[in-house]
């Protein structure tokens, strides 16, 4: 059992004093607080510990806590692969050097992408649903009865499920009626309903005037001799196969949906914006082939509290970042309540602990449910309930568990919930397990994590599984600091400091929006979890946006652009693990695809390890993907000198990624350079011959494989064989405008505002063009920024903060840090709690954003470390503490009215150390372990 909640909060806070590590965490702006609860899950704040997230809605009377397991997906173990697609490469590749960009197209898209999923038998379902099968009588009919069906506006562009049919897939009726007035007899009318999703069977007064089943506008022709003078009746059948669902209408909903008389509109017309009825008769559509799978909520709990409605006083709920707890606080009847949230990694559950000011005060029921249409709830003994799930159409399973340990009071199990009532104090204890064991066995049993987890928990006060979490999470959080200053918007709520961020002066929120950046990494991606996905482990939704994946033509490798240098390197473990896995399965697509030795990566993964290209031919056939997380391994060496590393794990994979480019490289015809083809820039300009970000990631594999065999001793041969074809590889060109060329051809337009920069990527996060290597191309690079524009989604204005980072333009890299800290709104920024907007959310724009900001203090891609290289003056003052660059070295950095004035330099493994600030440079030859004092004029101290 567990034990009594007897420990104090005067202990707790010796224990919380004693594991603060030793960065100085009170000096720092970081919380993130609000005066108001969560309205929207982009409100919410998130807690996680790698493996479970949970946001936190924080209301005070019902509290929301939607929650994430990072194993539950869709999908199974399959086969991705398309047999014998590579006896259509020379075709396609014929086709492309031949200008028939189009043909190549449709022949890649007909031979040459992945295997889909299963599929249901749909033509059978739609004929059962035609023919009345689960609903009484004849809808479609004018005279039936549909006094007893509910309510529901129409449209809803985002779907059904935006105004109450939540994650709602199969075939509902929908009836309204209208009223023709009487010049209207004797002409033929428009039904304009705009999109529907996904088919429909739409009747007037009974009779059949429209059927499609496409993404197509629906607008019928409504024959004069149906309408009659009066009530007329519309009913129309949707069947929605999978995601959104319903009447959808405009995307600009000052479009009306309506009727109205040929030769005329719908404002002339009569608006069918209003509640309309309807009735579902049937959930249960047939499954829909994917090419991927997608990533799923776990569930949801709801904290409903029982006491008096008074006034609600001094309420707060916040996220404190030094010690990964969010907090609501307010008053109520004289009484201060309090409650702490925190995703526990040591004891591996979502911990949640609520008390009073005035004993006997805690009073609440606590209710688990899920989005999953197949879920349960039943009761466990010792206080507690569970949740099992099983994911629609897929292999996976899931349980999580609450338990309830309280001090004094009453705690029972009433109609499935647990009720508490008159505490002192509680503490609830969420855990969740799946039956995922790996991405080739869905053998396990999702009961044990949760056996285990609270087994572990037995005998443990709160104050030690408080204290135990701070522990492990400061181990990674206090490796950094960062101080810009302060500014009289620090005392604001969160919300309020971003709306006036852009037009103020607050550097610390820089500084803040820094440190969350990296608490979103360590809470997405512990050591022995599954990689961060394009929404870190935070999901609420069935459908979510691109299958809250892996996209590996950026966003994956966006999410693990700081870990180096921001002091995160062992949050790099999911990542290599990943890439491990990757590559096994890269090997069968390589051989399938491409009759090629070594392993190739497409344009996005799953859980699965999916590596073949999916979707469309003019965007999914992208080979690049293993060469560009193999950059991430080599990395990792070049930040820590890890030979062992280097040797076992990294080199062999890099290896294998070459080895894949060494064949499939093939001679242009026209030039006589080694090209990448067929492949894309992504997602820009379709299936071409020859990509520049191909050449630069291929250029940028071979050196680094060069150089790491060079400092293992070993592959002379392979080396010698690199080092030719790096020759032969086509060159970076400058095009007609000045710009870099994105193509093998010269054919940028200048005013493309493309999201994708691609072939920007040898300036980052790769080094194949750079200010000592090659000025003019990097004057080349920065004018084909200057041409694609400053304005961009979320992700994309993360990257270019990047980019003009290493351009030396600090104002402007700010200029975009600026714009991706902002409110959303309905373009790019931040929501409320700071998740980057797209929109909609993805997390890989507070990761970008965070490294951008980053290379603006330190860069050390050239050979040497350069500091201060982008310094904006927004940013005059600085200390940050724990950076790290290449060469094995951790950096504290001091500056002030933005000029350098001390430098310590901690060497993790010896070798020489140069530094470069402004025009002046120093090499110092280091030692493993020592630290190294360097003044403000670049002198050894």
């Amino acid at each position: 059992m567990f034990t009594a909640l007897t420990k104090t909060t005067k202990y707790f806070s010796v224990l919380f004093l004693l594991s603060l590590g030793c960065v100085n965490v009170f000096a720092q702006n970081n919380q993130l607080w609000y005066n108001k609860p969560a309205e929207k899950w982009t409100d919410a704040l998130p807690i996680g510990n790698g493996r479970l997230g949970a946001m936190i809605f924080a209301g005070p009377m019902v509290d929301h806590i939607q929650f994430n397991e990072e194993t539950l997906w869709t999908g199974k173990p399959r086969d991705y692969n398309k047999k014998g697609a590579s006896a259509y490469l020379p075709q396609i590749r014929k086709l492309l050097f031949e200008g028939k960009q189009k043909e190549a197209e449709d022949l890649a898209q007909q031979e040459f992408m992945g295997l889909l999923s299963e599929t249901g038998d749909r033509s059978k379902w739609v004929k059962e649903m035609q023919s009345g099968k689960g609903i009484q009588g004849n809808p479609a009919s004018e005279s039936y009865d549909d006094k007893l069906w509910k309510t529901i506006q129409v449209p809803s562009y985002e779907g059904w499920e935006a105004v109450g049919l939540a994650n709602l897939d199969g075939a509902v009726w929908f009836r309204t009626t209208f009223d023709v007035p009487e010049n209207w007899l004797g002409k033929d009318l428009v039904l304009d309903l705009n999109r529907i999703r996904d088919q429909d069977f739409t009747y007037i007064n009974g009779q059949l005037v429209g059927n499609t089943d496409s993404n197509e506008p629906r607008k019928y022709t409504i024959p004069a001799k149906l309408i009659k003078k009066g009530k007329n009746t519309i009913a129309i059948q949707v069947l929605n196969y999978y995601d959104k669902g319903g009447l959808a209408g405009y995307k600009d909903t000052k479009k009306k949906i309506g009727i109205y008389p040929v030769g005329l509109d719908v404002e002339q017309g009569i608006s069918l914006v209003k509640t309309w009825k309807y009735k579902i008769q049937n959930e249960d559509p047939p499954e829909v082939a994917q090419y991927q799978a997608s990533y799923q909520p776990f569930g949801d709990l709801n904290l409903y509290f029982k006491q008096t409605k008074l006034p609600i006083t001094n309420y707060r709920r916040s996220l404190d970042l030094s010690t990964a707890i969010s907090k609501t606080s307010y008053s109520l009847g004289g009484v201060a309540y309090e409650r702490e949230y925190f995703s526990s990694e040591p004891n591996q559950a979502i911990v949640i602990h609520l008390s009073a000011s005035k004993l006997g005060s805690i009073s609440f029921d606590a209710e688990l449910s899920s989005v999953h249409r197949k879920s349960e709830i039943r009761v466990l003994k010792d206080h507690s309930i569970a949740l099992t799930v099983q994911v629609k159409d897929g292999a996976l399973r899931g349980e999580s568990r609450l338990t309830a340990i309280v001090k004094k009071g009453t705690v029972k199990i009433i109609n499935n919930k647990i009720s508490i009532n008159l505490a002192d104090e509680v503490t609830l204890y969420l855990t969740a397990g799946t039956n995922f064991v790996n991405a080739n066995d869905v053998s396990g049993n999702p009961e044990l994590a949760n056996i285990k987890a609270l087994d572990g928990l037995k005998g443990k006060s709160y104050a030690e599984v408080k204290a135990d979490h701070i522990k492990e999470y400061q181990s990674y959080y206090n490796t950094f600091s960062v101080n810009f200053g302060s500014s009289e918007n620090e005392n604001l709520p969160t919300d309020e400091r971003l709306e006036k961020f852009a037009t103020s002066n607050d550097p610390a929120f820089a500084g803040l929006y820094m440190q969350y950046g990296r608490y979103l990494l360590i809470s997405s991606s512990r050591p022995g979890t599954q990689p961060a996905n394009l929404q870190g482990i935070w999901n609420d939704l069935l459908s979510p946006p691109w299958g809250s994946k892996y996209t590996t033509n950026i966003n994956l490798e966006m999410n693990y652009w700081p870990t180096e240098v921001l002091n995160l390197s062992a949050l790099n473990d999911p990542l290599f693990k990943k890439i491990k896995g990757l590559s096994i399965s890269g090997k069968e697509t390589a051989k399938e695809y491409y009759n090629a030795k070594g392993w190739v990566l497409h344009h996005n993964t799953d859980l699965w390890n999916g590596t073949a290209p999916i979707n469309a031919s003019n965007h999914g056939i992208w080979v690049s993907g293993a060469g560009w997380l193999s950059e991430h391994l080599w990395e990792h060496y070049l930040f820590t000198r890890d030979k062992q590393f280097l040797e076992n794990e990294a080199y062999p994979l890099m290896k294998e990624s070459a080895l894949f480019f060494e064949d499939f490289l093939v001679k242009d015809p026209k030039t006589g350079w080694l090209i990448s083809t067929p492949s894309n820039s992504p997602e820009n300009g379709g299936l071409v011959a020859g990509p520049t970000m191909d050449h630069q990631i291929i250029r940028t594999l071979f050196r680094n494989c060069i150089e790491a065999s060079k400092v293992l001793g070993k592959d002379e041969a392979f080396r010698k064989d690199l080092l030719t074809k790096v020759q032969q590889i086509a060159p970076n060109q400058i095009g007609k405008y000045g710009q870099l060329q994105e193509w093998l051809q010269d054919v940028d337009d200048t005013t493309n505002k493309h999201r994708h920069v691609s072939h920007l990527w040898g300036v980052f996060p790769g080094n194949d063009i750079t200010w000592d290597g090659d000025a003019k191309m990097m004057n080349a690079a920065k004018q084909s920024l200057i041409y694609r524009g400053d304005d961009a989604t979320g992700w994309s204005l993360a990257w270019k903060i990047n980019f003009w980072a290493r351009f030396k333009d600090g104002d402007h890299a700010m200029k975009l840090v600026k714009m991706l800290i902002k409110p959303a709104g309905n373009g790019a920024g931040s929501y409320v709690n700071l998740f980057d907007a797209h929109p909609p959310f993805q997390i890989d724009g507070n990761f970008g954003g965070l490294a951008g900001i980053a290379e603006m203090i330190v860069q050390s891609h050239q050979g040497y470390i350069d500091l201060l290289p982008a310094l904006p003056s927004d940013l005059p003052f600085g200390e940050v503490k724990g950076l790290c660059a290449r060469g094995g070295f951790e950096l504290n950095i001091n500056w002030d009215k933005g000029k350098l004035t001390a430098l310590e330099v901690k060497s993790k493994s010896g070798g020489i150390c140069k530094i470069r600030y402004k025009n002046q440079a120093i090499s110092i030859d280091t030692k493993a372990g020592k630290v190294y004092k360097v003044s403000g004029e670049l002198k050894a101290l």
